[in-house]
């Protein structure tokens, strides 16, 4: 193999992946040789290969194969870029120097070759953005305006009056999605833009990787050098003291630097255990938006855009009269079992070349409209238990035993017990890691109490309804 053939198959490669990942994982890639079914290039760490290897590694072998040239599998040895100012060598099966060209090899004379901006190193961390999430494909509702907005202004780039943006709520609400349109947003406003998308748990794995290897300051330059930084879920780093040293004095930089940044957690900061003041402080410095449950229009307007999108997908598929206001009604918990729902009747429709009426959805649905009859997940009942009696998440599953906690703790955990299908250790797991026999203990008193003390009844009442409000 040549490069001409590694410019086409980069070619195609840009139109298949995407301009964002195309720029941050294919790009900087070096071709070297194809020796033996081993094809081999050269990057600039080896997170960046196993990266490349794991989510396009297929797609590469593919493209490559297409060409007809025999490949069996990917090698990456890890390289320097050219020192700035450098001319690169002459492409040749064993040269690593050098960007490549998309259009076959430079020639011998080609001028000097500027180095990667600073920014290539973050960018070789960052997650996949999901081509699919966008502000386009985001349907606004009533429970997700604030957020909505707040998200939009972001993406139009420039300085904004709140710095940093933290959403939260609960699963399948659409904080990822919101955090991948601010990036997709600002990369096409300006291609320029350094943009590091990452779970919290990547900026861990990175800081205790740069420990490791004694590259600290490195990790500080990629890390600092980033015009907006996204984290998600947050709460991955408390209880974790390094890291959270390292994620505040990081946090302070870009704030000095009026760097944006972009975080996103299931709770508030000041609920999140373990998160130390100071970070909740600089938190809540920025804009903090709750993302609240989906109503029924807006997983009505959900599922209608996505019928636009099925339709492509499953040409001939049909769904009957009512059934998606069906599925808006009765599968509230998050919009990703809603889209899975509407998902698998689109592919009955398809598969059996019939319409699927509300009969059949009820029928092909079954195992899910049973779980959504038990609407209330325990992040849920934790959340509504600790707003009614005006507490603090934390405080709610925390280890504190005075009553005015103790009790709100034991009506959630008999709430837990009634309106979820979890056991008693995944339940006791949720409420700060107690042992299963407390939780029994707290179930069987508020059962006691709920019949002999008419403000637990109706605690309990109004509680029900908040939870299984359609």
């Amino acid at each position: 193999m040549n490069y001409d053939t590694w410019g086409k198959v980069r070619q195609e490669l840009k139109r298949s992946v995407g301009h964002n990942n195309y720029v941050t994982w294919i790009e900087p890639l070096r071709f070297e040789e194809l020796s033996d079914g081993v094809l081999t290039f050269a990057v600039q760490s080896n997170f960046m290969g196993n990266w490349v290897d794991r989510y396009f590694g297929d797609a590469i072998l593919s493209g490559v194969s297409a060409q007809g040239e025999p490949v069996r599998r990917l090698a990456f040895v890890v390289r320097q870029p050219p020192a700035q100012g450098a001319a690169p060598a002459t492409p040749g099966p064993a040269s690593g120097n050098g960007p490549i060209p998309d259009h076959g090899p430079a020639p011998a004379a080609a001028a000097p070759q500027p180095a990667p901006r600073s920014a290539s190193a973050a960018f070789a961390d960052g997650l996949p953005l999901d081509p699919n999430n966008t502000f386009d494909t985001f349907v606004v509702g009533k429970p997700n305006e604030l957020a909505h907005a707040a998200a939009r202004r972001v993406g139009e780039g420039g300085q904004v009056t709140f710095n940093p943006l933290f959403l939260y709520g609960g699963v399948g609400l659409g904080k990822t999605h919101l955090m991948h349109a601010i990036a997709w947003e600002l990369q096409s406003r300006d291609p320029g833009a350094r943009v590091l998308y990452l779970s919290a748990e990547r900026f861990m794995y990175r800081f205790v990787q740069a420990l490791r290897e004694k590259d600290m300051l490195g990790f500080k330059s990629m890390f600092r050098s980033v015009d907006v930084l996204m984290i998600d879920d947050v709460k991955f780093i408390a209880g974790k003291d390094s890291t959270q040293e390292e994620f505040f004095h990081t946090f302070n930089a870009l704030i000095e630097q009026k760097k944006q940044i972009v975080l996103s957690a299931d709770t508030a900061p000041g609920d999140i255990d373990g998160l130390e003041r100071r970070i909740v402080s600089r938190l809540n410095s920025g804009l903090v938006v709750d993302i609240h449950p989906t109503s029924y229009e807006l997983r009505l307007g959900i599922l209608q855009r996505k019928m636009d999108l099925f339709a492509q997908q499953f040409p001939g598929a049909e769904i009957g009269e009512g059934v998606v206001e069906f599925l808006a009604h009765r599968i509230t918990s998050n919009v990703r079992e809603l889209e899975g729902a509407l998902t698998r009747l689109y592919a009955h429709s398809s598969f059996l070349g019939r319409e699927v009426d509300l009969d059949m959805a009820q029928e092909y649905l079954r195992d899910m409209l049973k779980s959504a009859d038990r609407k209330a997940s325990i992040d849920d009942i934790q959340r509504k238990v600790a707003d009614h009696y005006h507490i603090r998440l934390s405080d709610l599953v925390g280890p504190r035993r005075n009553r005015v906690f103790a009790r709100p703790r034991q009506v959630a955990m008999y709430l837990a017990k009634e309106l979820t299908e979890r056991s008693l250790p995944e339940i006791a797991r949720k409420f700060g890691g107690r042992d299963h026999t407390t939780i029994m203990h707290g179930i069987r008193k508020i059962e006691e109490l709920s019949g002999s003390d008419n403000s637990i009844a109706e605690d309990l009442q109004l509680l029900r309804k908040l939870l299984t409000a359609q």
